[in-house]
């Protein structure tokens, strides 16, 4: 079974990764962090005053430490990750790259909310339930 991990720096996102590993380990497991600059910098005449290459290593450094301990936890557990980054709005990117890499399962965190919002899951997590074309599951 190929299963797909959305990874970002939240305690979500890592009990997403624990969860895939512990329920999914016999299986391929790929770590994708979407990398997403500002969309103030991306469009417009902002763009032309922003360091774009700089924000966007900026980032793919970030990500690099993220995938370090990803990798930590995968040895500790003795289950092998795939990991890779790619650029755009967090949701589509991970709906689209689920789609073409013909995965089975997606699995993605929520945001811990309280009172009246817990119901609802993060942003990111219910467009990807709401859009993916397979099984997703939501860890809190």
């Amino acid at each position: 079974m190929a299963i797909l991990v959305a990874y970002d720096e939240s305690e979500p996102a890592r009990k997403a990764l624990e969860y895939a590993i512990e329920n999914h380990g016999d299986g391929t497991i790929t770590v994708l962090h979407v990398l997403n600059p500002p969309e103030a910098l991306s469009r417009g005449e902002a763009r032309m005053y922003v360091d774009w290459e700089g924000a966007l290593e900026e980032q793919r450094e970030r990500a690099e430490k993220l995938f370090a301990d990803v990798a930590e936890l995968a040895e500790e557990s003795g289950v092998e990750v795939e990991t890779d980054t790619v650029v755009g709005e967090p949701a589509r990117e991970v709906v689209e790259y689920a789609s073409d890499g013909e995965f089975d399962h997606v699995v993605v965190g929520s945001h811990g909310r309280s009172g009246m919002s817990r119901v609802l899951l993060g942003s990111v997590a219910e467009r990807v339930v709401r859009r993916a074309p397979m099984p997703v599951t939501v860890v809190r």
